[in-house]
């Protein structure tokens, strides 16, 4: 803990749009298709792990406050599953990208959520998916959630450090926010090198969002089977994945 690879993984804890609905129904349906297709992952009696991943910049501010509001969702439907740890990972402003440290309950990770402001600056993607391949190194990983609008960065290096990520079994699920193509290239490449999925979304589509969010930390925390029981009953999209999962 007193090294200084661990200090800089510490977050700070003082307090501190475009695009159409989860856009359209083929966009969701080649979403959910991706996680129908993905290697099945059955419980292995541990508490499943997932990197919760935003972009952090000037223009997520609206969409941070929402994700603060959401992110619950995600320990409330892993429960039963034997419970979910989330590490929040964030870049802003200049060079700046950090991550918390792993948290099961809701409570405390909104609150280190909370204390973050948004800062301009230029994406950090690339860092982020180096420091999930360091804590799958350490202890298995089972997904990546990414939420972001904008890429930056060289495409190249990038998809090299997603290639990496994919060859340890690590998915990276990307949410885009906007309707820029140049983006949606980009992540829609990260997660077919992790095997993940892409889906776009904007605020009007947060229900949505929120169930599609739960439905990957289901995923990450027990397999296909849970995602099949957490399905039944929830909204047309997650209905939609889960008819496939079990087709």
């Amino acid at each position: 803990m007193g090294t200084k690879e661990d200090r800089d993984r510490k977050l700070p804890v003082e307090p501190g749009q475009a695009g159409g609905e989860i856009s359209t129904r083929s966009e969701v349906d080649a979403f959910l298709s991706t996680v129908r297709s993905m290697p099945k992952q059955e419980p292995t009696g541990r508490r499943g792990r997932l990197v919760f991943a935003l972009d952090a910049t000037a223009s997520r501010e609206p969409t941070w406050d929402r994700a603060c509001h959401i992110q619950a969702e995600m320990f409330h439907q892993t429960a039963a599953l034997g419970g979910l740890d989330v590490q929040l990972v964030f870049y802003r402003g200049f060079g700046e990208c950090k991550a918390s440290k792993w948290h099961s309950d809701p409570k405390a990770l909104g609150k280190v959520m909370t204390g973050v402001r948004c800062l301009g600056g230029q994406t950090q993607i690339a860092k982020i998916l180096k420091h999930a391949i360091k804590e799958t190194k350490r202890e298995k990983v089972g997904a990546l959630i990414f939420v972001g609008d904008a890429f930056e960065e060289d495409i190249d290096a990038v998809c090299n450090s997603a290639g990496e990520l994919g060859v340890l079994g690590v998915p990276v699920f990307a949410f885009h926010e906007g309707g820029n193509p140049v983006v949606a290239r980009a992540f829609q490449q990260i997660a077919t090198l992790t095997r993940g999925a892409y889906c776009p979304f904007d605020l009007s589509s947060a229900d949505r969002l929120k169930e599609l969010l739960a439905a990957v930390a289901v995923y990450a925390a027990g397999g296909r089977r849970a995602l099949l029981s957490y399905g039944e009953g929830r909204g047309e999209a997650v209905k939609l994945l889960t008819r496939q999962v079990g087709g």
